[in-house]
């Protein structure tokens, strides 16, 4: 239980996604302006992460990695398809987003044109194929620490979107100098904000 608490805590606040990788910069910055808009974004990828990441593990234990084809046939022991990776991911994160889209679509259709066009790109959302790439890095030891890091990391997205779109709603009533206005204050708060995290740094989890 510990092992699940250390993954979901460091992925949220440690290894966070925009923070700490600065992936998924697109959507990020494009989607923040109203904290509406950014909880449905963060929510959708919340979504997305905590489910292609299990299926994601099972595909590369038990099809892609060398040898993971053993519980066919002792034949297969030395094929390695690997090389698939991130093709059969980009399809788990597409197939997903899809039925994502079309969720959305059915129940909240305000919320669904407010996110516009991308609701759909967050197929190729670096920060959600990035997920599947780190935890095929890091090896983790089964499917529950896999989808314990796929809702970390989007609980870090979702809480970094939204705190830069609360950010955004109050300082539209502050002085800011005009070459700054729009995404180059945001770029600014962005920076702080990955400062600021970085103090999370220092915790022995």
């Amino acid at each position: 239980m510990n092992e699940y608490f250390s993954i979901f805590i460091r992925s949220i606040f440690i290894d966070n996604m925009i923070f700490a990788y600065f992936l998924g910069m697109c959507s990020y910055l494009a989607v923040s302006r109203t904290v509406k808009t950014s909880n449905g974004l963060g929510i959708a990828v919340t979504f997305v992460l905590s489910i292609t990441l299990p299926v994601n593990y099972l595909i590369n234990n038990y099809l892609l990695q060398k040898g993971a084809l053993t519980w066919l046939s002792s034949t297969f022991a030395d094929l390695d398809l690997s090389v698939l990776s991130f093709i059969m991911f980009i399809a788990v994160i597409a197939t997903m987003v899809q039925i994502v889209e079309m969720v959305i679509e059915k129940f909240s259709p305000a919320l669904y044109s407010s996110l516009g066009i991308f609701l759909p790109l967050i197929a190729v959302n670096c920060a959600i194929l990035a997920g599947s790439l780190f935890m095929q890095e890091r090896a983790y030891n089964n499917v529950g620490e896999a989808f314990t890091f796929g809702l970390g990391s989007g609980a870090g997205f979702w809480l970094a979107i939204i705190g830069i779109a609360a950010i955004r709603e109050k300082i539209k009533y502050s002085n800011i100098p005009a070459p700054l206005r729009g995404l180059g204050i945001s770029f600014i708060i962005t920076g702080l904000m990955g400062i600021a995290f970085m103090s999370f740094l220092g915790i022995k989890i």
